[in-house]
């Protein structure tokens, strides 16, 4: 779809810009244009893999009107595209597309911009829009592009919840199995048929939580009282934040030193299954290694979200199971609804679809709103719907909100020095847990604004740290707008 976009952009005689999550999708989308486009058609490929110099001869190749295809990741959207006529964001609501370093733009920010300083084309794509994009089409300086209900049913692999009522009736743990009999089933008879099989994991490791055996109650280090995973079987628990070995641990509450795992990771997941599926070849994507492709033969393959392979060939999964759907859920981030239906999404959008046999089980709640939209696949619905709550509300991207962390004194002055729109709304201050320096205790405080006052609010906040960087006042503070997660 990219492809033949841009072919027709090019045909125009203009230029075209597709920024994309990764560098495996970076490698996707150029095989694609070198196989659209006329033979010889230059194609720039810009990555952070590149090393500096190989990316620097490939910004002037650009920037001298030598290539007016680029194709990469975030940072590609500022690449100097001679006569840009087309720019492509695919999954926006990735977080990949947001620059962690000041000023923290984001790639869907500076591709909106773009296109409309130079009269371009913009294509927000994605098996699954964020309320971002529907904010864009809402306010009318975008359409939305759908597919009529027939071709996605043609499309779409099926869908089913585990813990159904028909499934409680005929399997009893099916609500509180982590991989109950329907997943099991699934899977089976996915890699009878001779395909491969994918469970999306949520977490990394191997253990990365631990609780009390007797008690539930979170293990912590006895030393910084950070949280205890374990790391590898047969390992002893070991502290996430300082990495001290926990080998005597204890429960302070009931003096219980028996530990059990509270989440299970994508290692220790793939060692489960490798014995209930014996005989089965167990690949893992993960940390550890992220394959790109899979060969279209029986194997499981065990992912955490984004690095799920694609299977080579014109073919694709024969199930997906998605695994722990309440670790994603259960997040306390306004946007854990609309990324947990993004990331099972594309995951589920890797399956073959449901007339070849393409099975996908999500296990959650068969009653919640995100697993209901992933089930009719109708993600469109499911975040106009979100766009409508936070907008009662006051959430973004109905309005705008600016996150200012530091030293509780800076904060404080930036706050005094700052000329506020008077519709603006003060949130806080409020202790960010775990962030105290030398500096003493760290602080956040928010400013919300109506949407179409954000441009009055950032003026206010670059002024005011403009007085406090004058008066060598500013160290340690950090303004972001509309940051995420915002819990």
């Amino acid at each position: 779809m990219i492809a033949t976009a841009v072919r027709a952009t090019v045909a125009g005689g203009r230029g075209a810009l597709v920024v994309v999550p990764d560098h495996r999708d970076v490698d996707r989308v150029a095989a694609a244009m070198a196989a659209a486009l006329p033979a010889g058609h230059p194609v720039v490929t810009l990555r952070a893999d590149l090393g500096p110099a190989e990316r620097y001869r490939r910004f002037l190749a650009v920037a001298r009107g030598h290539a007016d295809v680029v194709v990469g990741t975030r940072a590609a959207v500022f690449a100097p595209v001679a006569r840009l006529g087309l720019v492509v964001l695919w999954d926006d609501g990735d977080d990949l597309h947001a620059e962690p370093r000041a000023p923290y733009p984001h790639a869907r920010d500076v591709a909106v911009l773009r296109s409309s300083q130079e009269r371009a084309g913009l294509l927000l794509g994605g098996l699954a829009p964020s309320t971002d994009a529907e904010a864009l089409a809402r306010s009318g300086w975008a359409r939305p592009l759908l597919l009529p209900r027939p071709e996605i049913r043609a499309l779409a692999p099926l869908v089913r919840p585990s813990g159904s009522d028909w499934d409680a009736e005929h399997d009893p743990a099916a609500r509180s199995a982590r991989l109950p009999s329907l997943a099991v089933r699934t899977a089976r008879t996915a890699l009878a048929a001779g395909h491969p099989v994918l469970f999306q994991v949520p977490r990394r490791g191997y253990q990365p939580s631990l609780v009390c055996g007797s008690c539930r109650r979170q293990a912590r280090c006895p030393a910084c009282h950070g949280p205890l995973g374990r790391p590898a079987p047969g390992r002893a628990p070991t502290c996430r934040w300082c990495g001290r070995p926990a080998a005597a641990w204890s429960c302070p509450g009931c003096a219980e030193t028996e530990l059990r795992a509270s989440v299970v990771g994508d290692r220790r997941t793939a060692e489960e299954l490798g014995r209930a599926f014996p005989g089965v070849t167990v690949r893992t994507s993960g940390r550890d290694g992220v394959l790109a492709t899979v060969p279209a033969a029986p194997a499981l393959v065990i992912a955490t979200p984004g690095a799920e392979p694609v299977v080579a060939g014109a073919g694709g999964y024969g199930a997906v199971v998605l695994l722990d759907g309440w670790a994603l859920l259960g997040r306390p981030d306004l946007r854990a609804g609309e990324e947990t239906l993004r990331r099972w999404a594309n995951a589920a959008g890797l399956a073959l679809p449901g007339p070849a046999g393409g099975r996908v089980v999500v296990i959650a709640d068969e009653g919640l709103a995100v697993v209901q939209a992933l089930v009719r696949w109708d993600p469109a619905g499911f975040v106009a719907r979100e766009a409508d709550e936070r907008a009662e509300l006051g959430f973004p991207p109905a309005a705008r909100i600016a996150a200012v962390d530091g030293p509780a004194a800076t904060v404080a002055a930036l706050l005094d020095a700052a000329r506020l729109p008077a519709v603006a709304e003060v949130l806080g201050p409020v202790d960010l847990p775990g962030e105290a320096d030398e500096a003493g205790q760290r602080e956040r405080v928010l400013i919300r604004v109506p949407r179409k006052h954000g441009g009055e609010l950032a003026d206010a906040l670059r002024a005011a740290r403009g007085v406090l960087d004058a008066r060598r006042a500013g160290a340690g503070l950090r303004v972001r707008f509309d940051p995420s997660p915002l819990g």
